[in-house]
């Protein structure tokens, strides 16, 4: 019997190389976005990144480019409550702040979430967001918000394990099992995770594959 929210299975060559070709060009940061008005025209396909803070999110856009400094952009001070738009070929690939907010003031979260309701809801050439997990954990309650979010925005989303290097075979099943129960309460969810490593870069070429296979 297969497990709910399978591993997604390796692509064929064909999508593998429009996944590979889709990323090899030049990938530029476009800009940071504080509000509605300030979002780039809606005149391509947009996929985005959202994660907790510290699950590796950076690292993984950066692994996916193939540009390793390409996401410090969102890490600078004054861009940490920002929606930040990046090219990939003829994409957006937006990357989300990294939620928790432990340090944030009570304001400032209001602000952020806000704006993210906003962008999930009103977006209509949002076609994914991808949902990263820490391996080492599993989804947590505060990865449930964001899904909970996802659903009544009726953006569909999809679980991407990271770090899937840091963690012992017993100890990933178990970090799955939790987020494969996580995901089953969530009707935006797509039906496969995709495990990856940006060290390593397991999974990175199922993620581009993934990503070119939206645009058909």
């Amino acid at each position: 019997m297969q497990l709910p929210f399978p591993e997604a299975e390796t692509p064929d060559d064909a999508l593998l190389e429009k996944g590979r070709k889709l990323f090899a060009g030049e990938t530029e940061f476009v800009k940071g976005v504080v509000a509605m008005s300030g979002l780039p025209p809606a005149d391509r396909l947009e996929i985005c990144f959202a994660g907790r803070s510290n699950v590796g999110k950076s690292s993984l856009i950066n692994a996916l480019t193939g540009r390793k400094g390409l996401a410090r952009a969102s890490n600078t001070p004054g861009r940490t409550q920002e929606i930040n738009f990046f090219t990939a070929g003829d994409i957006y690939v937006v990357d989300l702040p990294g939620y928790g907010y432990a340090n944030a003031p009570v304001a400032v979260v209001e602000k952020w979430q806000n704006l993210l309701k906003q962008y999930l809801s009103g977006r209509q050439t949002l076609r994914r967001v991808f949902v990263l997990i820490d391996a080492r954990h599993g989804a947590k309650a505060v990865d449930e918000e964001i899904m909970t979010l996802l659903d009544r925005s009726a953006v569909t989303f999809q679980a991407v394990m990271t770090k899937t290097d840091k963690v012992k075979k017993a100890a990933l099943e178990e970090s799955l099992a939790k987020t494969r129960a996580a995901l089953s309460k969530h009707p935006a969810a797509y039906p496969e995770l995709i495990l990856t490593s940006s060290e390593k870069g397991d999974g990175i070429a199922t993620l581009r594959a993934t990503i070119a296979g939206i645009q058909a």
